[in-house]
């Protein structure tokens, strides 16, 4: 096999696509969009004779000062696991690839199941579980979309049900959007950061993130109205056989109309009807089922709040194996862990 470093965007997709392990964030859209915020992007791959075989999508941001880039490798590589011999040589042609970047540690975020066989073949080769907070959520829900949509829905925990039927009879309308609606979601994100206090990118990721998916039907804007404003709003993903929602948003108004859950039925349907057989829901607090389930009704930090609206869906809960890292610069790494550590003991004394 050849290791290839500048892959056609249309072969890298496809290989992506019919990859077991393939990855929305492993898409040429994905590695555009970020490299429009602050990231670059590079394919790193193995060729054989019939084409790709294996892969990753490699980003890396560069630290000020001169010191350093942090590379990284979202839900990737793309390789046979199975295979030691494709493993170890695309590990070290992305060596190879961040270490010209000048990186201080490699991190992946391999599509895996959190298990004991996997955590010991990373470990093997040369990772080391991760100094840093995973940057994709390790735990979350998804959502089976194989059978018919009454067995969906009636997986489902009764409540939700009754919400996504009530949002109708109260009047809530769901209609796709286009580009012109990316100011209407933003504005409903910006509700939702005010009202529950988290982060949101600028709105120039939003409008970058449809502009880039939505030509290959990756992509899908929905919007909740009632008489004809708008009350929520999602973006979810595409790449068959697997959907995930990313971002979602709400106004304070009409909030007992239950708009967002019948948002998420409509999404569901939607992928289902491309070809997905899974909905990702996309992180919940990392935590095994029985504490998930004895801590729901208690807090509402952090994702909590969160996995209660999630849960009703009757996904299965899956969780990875999490963020590994290849560390190049032993000294430089140590520094960044510690600074990282210190910002967040200095956030939690305040301003």
């Amino acid at each position: 096999m050849q290791t290839s470093y500048s892959v056609a965007d249309d072969a890298w997709d496809h290989f992506v696509a019919r990859h077991v392990h393939g990855h929305v964030l492993q898409t040429r859209p994905w590695g555009a969009l970020k490299s429009d915020f602050g990231w670059s992007s590079e394919r790193v791959a193995l060729e054989g004779q019939r084409g790709l075989v294996a892969g990753a999508q490699l980003l890396c941001r560069r630290l000020p000062g001169g010191f350093g880039c942090l590379a990284y490798v979202p839900k990737g590589p793309l390789v046979e696991w199975d295979d030691r011999m494709q493993v170890e040589q695309l590990t070290v042609a992305l060596d190879q690839a961040a270490k010209s970047r000048g990186a201080i540690v490699l991190t992946v975020e391999p599509d895996l199941a959190e298990a004991a066989a996997n955590r010991q073949q990373l470990l093997s080769l040369g990772f080391r579980e991760s100094a840093f907070r995973a940057i994709q959520p390790r735990s979350t829900l998804v959502v089976n979309l194989t059978p018919s949509e009454e067995d969906i829905l009636l997986a489902m925990k009764s409540k939700t049900r009754y919400n996504i039927r009530l949002a109708g009879r109260k009047g809530v309308a769901v209609r796709e959007g286009d580009k012109e609606d990316i100011a209407a979601f933003n504005a409903l994100l910006a509700a939702t950061a005010d009202r529950s206090d988290f982060g949101i990118h600028p709105p120039g990721y939003y409008e970058a993130a449809f502009r880039l998916f939505a030509p290959r039907g990756w992509v899908r804007l929905l919007l909740a109205e009632v008489e004809s404003e708008p009350v929520a709003g999602i973006i979810v993903f595409a790449l068959p056989p697997h959907a995930f929602y990313f971002y979602g948003a709400s106004s304070n108004a009409h909030r007992e109309k239950m708009a967002p859950y019948l948002l998420q039925w409509e999404a569901m349907r939607w992928a289902k009807s491309i070809g997905c057989t899974s909905y990702d829901l996309w992180g919940i607090p990392d935590a095994d089922y029985e504490t998930l389930e004895a801590q729901f009704t208690e807090r509402s930090d952090g994702l909590w709040g969160v996995y209660r609206f999630k849960r009703g869906f009757g996904g299965d809960l899956v969780r990875s194996v999490g963020a590994w890292d290849r560390v190049y610069a032993p000294l430089r790494y140590r520094l960044i862990k510690w600074a990282m550590v210190l910002q967040t003991r200095m956030a939690e004394f305040g301003p």
